[in-house]
């Protein structure tokens, strides 16, 4: 793929669409990323569109209080689908362990794959036994996508893998943290570990600004990452007492 840097408001996208970039991927830039490692085939997107709606814990709930409240204005809809019933499409594009399905667990579909197939809506794969903390962590995915950087979770592996840093440093930007911490207090919601270290990192402001990852400048991205790395060493056991009993403890890090 093209660095993305360089590509002019009237070039030619990408994608190979024929459109100029600024009608087509100009501000969905991760699409493009994404596509880098992901083939999305055609018939994948009417196959996950076909899925039935499912109204797993507070999915329901949560959504139409965003609609009602005006926070889902100017984007698709969201439609929750079983994980399940999607990983057995074969069509994931990602590996899905089969015990994640016995347990609490949701993944954003690409909106790249349904986009054709269904405009008008996304789609969030979740299992019956979802819990409050990763259902925000995918609406808060949901909203950075659409009203933040414009990046979909998944769109950084490749990058992360030639810098050498984790993914997770560039899937959780400032702006996705925004919006976790809004649903958070919207919806009385006690966060995982892993998002109670990246609520932890923005108030400190550690996290990644989505306009530096774009930039995709490979030294500058290596050094904010060992800044974020070196930060949490040091403060190893404020960070264990903050993330201690929290759903997805692992023990000391």
């Amino acid at each position: 793929m093209d660095d993305l840097t360089k590509v002019g408001r009237n070039d030619p996208c990408p994608c190979g669409s024929g459109k100029k970039f600024k009608k087509c991927h100009l501000g969905r830039e991760g699409e493009l990323y994404l596509r880098k490692s992901e083939t999305l085939d055609p018939e994948a997107g009417k196959k996950i569109c076909a899925l039935p709606e499912v109204r797993y814990g507070r999915s329901r709930e949560m959504i139409t209080a965003l609609v009602q409240e005006g926070i889902l204005d100017g984007l698709p809809g969201i439609k929750c689908i079983d994980l399940e019933a999607y990983r057995n499409l074969g069509v994931s594009g990602q590996e899905i362990p089969r015990e994640a399905l016995n347990g609490s667990a949701g993944i954003l579909v690409n909106p790249a794959k349904t986009r054709e197939a269904d405009p008008d809506q996304v789609y969030l794969a979740l299992t019956p036994k979802i819990q409050d903390s990763n259902l925000i962590h995918q609406i808060a995915h949901i909203l950075d996508y659409f009203k933040g950087s414009g990046f979909p979770p998944g769109a950084h592996n490749q990058l992360s893998l030639e810098v050498g840093i984790p993914a997770e440093h560039l899937d959780h930007s400032r702006e996705f943290a925004t919006w976790l911490e809004f649903l958070r207090n919207r919806f009385s919601v006690e966060l995982d570990a892993e998002d109670a270290i990246v609520s932890y990192l923005q108030r400190n402001e550690l996290l990644f600004n989505p306009e530096e990852i774009k930039a995709r400048d490979i030294a500058q991205l290596a050094v904010h990452s060992k800044k974020i790395l070196d930060f949490m060493m040091k403060n190893r056991n404020e960070i264990d007492n903050l993330i201690r009993g929290r759903q997805g403890y692992m023990g000391r890090r």
